[in-house]
């Protein structure tokens, strides 16, 4: 296994992805992060200030003969997704990233890699060190929690910044420029159960349902993948009428931004319908796995015989709380007219039953606001009807295009002047930061660009070796052709 990530080509930025890899950075939790790349502003004498959230920023003067030139933010998120398989023993507030080179690609063992956003981190610390690449007055932006609600832009204030050019290294296809996003809002529904002691003569069962692929659930909703919460409620369900089960445990999924991967339940049954258990456990995964061939090869769900509980949730709380997951919605709910990416989504990221109450967590998205508040009303109408309560919270807006944009029209030539074809200009079902960021600063012409990186949000992330040297070259070639005043 090649773990000598720092000498891929350029080693400058890869060399800084692999210290990046070197420091613990969940959401909230960027506490050495932070430090690191403060650490690192100092050591290159750049001036350098942390700002009230938790922000970094850090200004470079335009090198000789740029000063005339627009002055440019480059910003990229410090945090990370803290994905990993279950079998795997990691602790994402103290160890580091297993980065290894796999063929043409980086990646991780059995954790998320963080490429998402540490090659964006990583290219601007290097252009911040170099002596050599050419750039007008230059400002960059290190923001905090991007991944769990985006505080670090919601945190930036107005009279901060000086240029107004926004060059957003935080997208995940080469020779694509973003000019556009959508928006989201965080849902969180919750519905109480009662329990009453286990009947006599029961037995108790794990049911583990593993081995999805799960993904960013913006990029990768379009992708048809299963969803561990709705495929257990599919199973628990099935259960309940087919062979008197009781629901006892309930947890699936852990981050609101990520197609929940796995799912595990507890449940009790009568002894005398314990073949009839094994039978519907045995029809529903063939049913599913046959649904599912193309796109989950590696989908598993295994039972075991687990401790008799004292107590279990009632047959009718039980229900109601599967009736109401089977009916809430999930996955893409509209193509986009105008382009052919997903309009408006929602990920039904998290299910837990514990302590009296289950928790369903949802992230909606939806690059048209009215899209996303029928959406809202839609969950809330489900909600009402089964005597739950929903609050949405952390709504962030979208990045409406400017294809006028000067950026834009300078970006075009220069990618086609290094690569003689022209950059594909999208929109992305995913929040960016830019959509926050553009509120304050409406004046702002902002770009998103980056490597190529499949699978983030999930331990299957990698990045791509010879994107990352046309990323770089490409960023560099930009700062050079910079706008005049």
């Amino acid at each position: 296994m090649n773990k000598n990530i720092a000498a891929l080509e350029p080693k400058n930025v890869w060399g800084h992805f692999y210290e990046l890899t070197r420091q613990p950075r969940p959401s909230k939790h960027e506490e050495k992060v932070r430090a690191f790349v403060v650490d690192f502003a100092k050591k290159n004498k750049l001036d350098c200030k942390v700002d009230e959230v938790g922000n970094v920023i850090i200004t470079k003067p335009a090198t000789k003969g740029m000063e005339n030139r627009r002055g440019v933010i480059l910003q990229a998120h410090l945090d990370m997704v803290p994905q990993k398989n279950a079998d795997k023993k990691h602790d994402f507030v103290k160890d580091p990233i297993e980065a290894y080179v796999d063929g043409d690609w980086v990646t991780a063992d059995g954790t998320t890699l963080g490429a998402d956003n540490g090659m964006g981190c990583a290219a601007i610390m290097a252009v911040l060190e170099s002596k050599t690449v050419k750039h007008g007055p230059l400002e960059a932006l290190f923001t905090i929690d991007e991944e769990t609600g985006m505080t670090g832009a919601f945190g930036i204030k107005k009279g901060v910044f000086k240029g107004d050019i926004l060059l957003n290294l935080d997208s995940e296809t080469e020779g694509e420029l973003y000019v556009g996003c959508a928006g989201g809002i965080d849902a969180t529904i919750t519905l109480p159960y009662k329990t009453e002691a286990t009947p006599a003569d029961s037995k108790a069962f794990k049911i583990a349902l593993t081995g999805l692929k799960g993904g960013h659930s913006g990029m990768d909703i379009v992708l048809g993948r299963g969803n561990a919460n709705k495929l257990m409620n599919r199973l628990l369900l099935r259960l309940m009428e087919g062979c008197s089960a009781r629901l006892v445990k309930l947890e699936g999924g852990s981050l609101r931004n990520a197609i929940p991967r796995e799912s595990f339940a507890t449940v009790t049954l009568p002894k005398a319908k314990e073949a009839r258990f094994q039978k519907i456990v045995d029809q529903f995964y063939a049913e599913t796995k046959a649904e599912l061939s193309a796109v989950e090869p590696d989908y598993v769900l295994n039972c075991e015989k687990a401790t008799l509980p004292k107590n279990v949730i009632t047959m009718a709380s039980g229900k109601k709380m599967c009736r109401l997951v089977y009916g809430l919605p999930n996955g893409v709910m509209r193509m986009s007219d105008a382009m052919p990416i997903v309009e408006t989504s929602t990920n039904m990221a998290i299910v837990k039953a514990d302590k009296g109450v289950m928790t369903v967590s949802c992230l909606l998205r939806s690059s048209v606001d009215t899209a996303k508040e029928d959406l809202v009303n839609q969950m809330k109408s489900v909600v009402a009807l089964a005597g739950g309560k929903a609050q949405f919270t952390g709504g962030y807006p979208g990045w409406k295009p400017n294809m006028q944009s000067p950026i834009l029209k300078a970006m075009q030539s220069t990618y086609h002047s290094l690569y003689g074809k022209k950059p594909k200009v999208m929109a992305i079902h995913a929040g960016l930061e830019c959509g926050l960021l553009g509120g304050v600063y409406k004046n702002w012409d902002m770009i998103s660009f980056g490597p190529t990186i499949m699978y983030p949000h999930s331990p299957d992330e990698k990045v791509n070796i010879a994107s990352v040297k046309k990323f770089w070259d490409y960023l560099v070639a930009t700062l050079a052709a910079t706008p005049k005043k």
